[in-house]
């Protein structure tokens, strides 16, 4: 057992992982006719806890025709919760020297975490950024008919033309926040 969690708390190869990530397009098309995506599945979860007093439109459907997908939702936060507690490798991150000198340069001291305790800390600011992000978020998968699972794995697989630009749309953005905006954040978080 103790190889088999030594095994899975290691990085996985991407000639390991990529095929696996694959093998779920087709998996996913043939169980429900759907494209794979996070979003859709958080989708039907809304609509399934959707209070009975308060009826919003868009979420009045039959979600019992997608149960799997919650269970892909509970399995995605079962997955995360066990590889947070139990699958952790016990060592430091290793980062080349122009990624630490980059986070020095912004005031973030790098320890064992996953994660930098400047950023995920519970203070104002943070909340507010936490929420900004998620409403940019939330509006952006909205906007684009999906999220960058949907669109990057399923939708390019089946060569859809609007997956291909919203991948452009969304690595773009990307790029202009790591290196615009996030420089930006952790001033303001000093």
């Amino acid at each position: 057992m103790q190889y088999l969690i030594d095994l899975l708390s290691q990085p996985w190869a991407w000639y390991i992982a990529g095929p696996i990530i694959g093998c779920l397009v087709p998996l996913m098309l043939f169980i429900d006719n759907k494209p794979f995506g996070i979003s859709k599945s958080f989708e039907h979860f809304c609509a399934m806890t959707q209070p009975k007093h308060i009826t919003v439109s868009y979420f009045q459907y039959n979600w019992k025709k997608h149960d799997w997908a919650i269970i892909f939702v509970l399995g995605i936060t079962l997955g995360g919760f066990i590889a947070g507690q139990w699958l952790t490798a016990p060592d430091a991150i290793q980062l080349s020297n122009a990624a630490d000198s980059m986070f020095k340069q912004w005031g973030i001291s790098r320890g064992m975490e996953m994660y930098p305790k400047e950023l995920f800390s519970v203070s104002i600011v943070n909340l507010i950024i936490l929420f900004v992000g998620g409403v940019l978020t939330g509006f952006g998968t909205r906007y684009a008919s999906g999220c960058t699972s949907g669109h990057a794995i399923t939708g390019l697989a089946t060569l859809q033309i609007k997956s291909l630009y919203s991948v452009i749309g969304i690595f773009g953005g990307a790029l202009l926040a790591a290196h615009l905006i996030t420089p930006l954040l952790f001033e303001i978080n000093k």
